[in-house]
C-alpha cells in the first residue's frame, strides 16, 4: 500500500540554524547542492506519491516561491500556520482536510537520508499493516546516525514493536524524521500547538505502534557547523554508488 499523500513538515523556525535561518527557513537550506525539503519531495517523486501538503510559518513567502518554481512533482497545497506556530501533531491536524481518509506519509523537511538497498519509503509501504498498526516510523541506528549524538529514542524488538528509552537508559535508535500515520490516529487530539509524541505515546500504550529500521544513510544537519561534514559524507556515498555501478 503505497500512500498517495503526504504531509511535509516545513514549518519550523531553525533555531538553532542560525544565522542562516534569519534570512532561509532552514528546509531550503541547501546540502550538497538540493534543498533540504527538495530532498524529500524527490523521495515523493521517486515513491510515485501525487499529492503533499507542505505546512508554513518561518519565512513562509519564501517557501511559497522556492515550491512554485520547482518544476517537479508531486502537486503541492500549502497548510499556512503563520497565526500559530502549531508543532508536529498540531500541524498535521490542522492538514487532515487535505490529507484525505487513507494512511499518508508525514516527513520532517528539515533531514536527509538516502536510499539503502530500497528506497526507505517503499519499504515503510510494503512494511504497513492496518490491522496491527495507526502509524510506522522510520528508525535509524543511532551507531551510524550522521552528526547525531544524543542517547537515542528506541528501543525495537524483532517484530517491529517499539519501546521509549527511560529517563536514564541510552537507546539503539533514533526516530529518523519519517513515517506513515493513519488519520484514525488523530482521533480525540488536542486543538493548536503540541507534538505529535502525544500520538506516538498513546499508540504505544494501545500497541498500535509499529517501526522499521532504515538500512542507508542518515544525517542530522541541526547547525550551520554540520553542513560541511554532511556535504562530505553525501558526496563520498555517491562516489561509492557510482563505482559499484560500473563495476556492475
Amino acid at each position: 500500500m503505497m500512500p498517495q499523500k503526504a504531509m511535509v513538515l516545513a514549518a519550523g523556525l531553525g533555531l538553532r540554524m542560525r544565522p542562516i535561518t534569519d534570512h532561509t527557513p532552514k528546509p531550503l537550506v541547501s546540502v550538497a547542492g538540493r534543498t533540504m525539503l527538495d530532498r524529500v519531495l524527490d523521495h515523493l517523486v521517486e515513491a510515485g506519491v501525487e499529492d503533499a501538503v507542505v505546512n508554513v510559518h518561518h519565512l513562509p513567502d519564501a517557501v511559497r516561491a522556492h515550491l512554485d518554481r520547482r518544476a517537479e512533482g508531486p502537486r503541492i497545497t500549502i497548510s499556512d500556520e503563520t497565526p500559530q506556530l502549531l508543532e508536529t501533531g498540531g500541524g498535521v491536524k490542522q492538514a487532515l482536510p487535505l490529507l484525505g481518509a487513507d494512511p499518508f506519509f508525514v516527513i520532517n523537511a528539515d533531514i536527509v537520508w538516502l536510499n539503502g538497498a530500497r528506497p526507505a519509503l517503499a519499504r515503510l509501504a510494503e512494511a504497513w499493516n492496518p490491522v496491527e498498526m495507526d502509524a510506522l516510523l522510520l528508525f535509524k541506528r543511532t551507531s551510524d546516525a550522521h552528526g547525531y549524538d544524543g542517547p537515542g529514542d528506541f528501543f525495537l524488538d524483532p517484530n517491529g514493536v517499539p519501546r521509549r528509552r527511560g529517563e536514564k537508559q541510552v537507546a539503539p535508535y533514533v526516530f529518523a524524521g519519517v513515517q506513515i500515520l493513519s488519520p484514525a490516529a488523530m482521533t480525540d487530539t488536542p486543538d493548536g500547538a503540541w507534538s505529535l509524541n502525544v500520538v506516538f505515546n498513546r499508540l504505544l500504550e494501545q500497541g498500535r505502534l509499529r517501526a522499521i529500521a532504515h538500512d542507508g544513510p542518515w544525517f542530522h544537519v541541526g547547525t550551520p557547523d554540520a553542513i560541511a561534514p554532511t556535504e562530505e559524507k553525501i558526496r563520498a556515498e555517491q562516489a561509492g554508488e557510482e563505482l559499484e555501478e560500473r563495476a556492475e
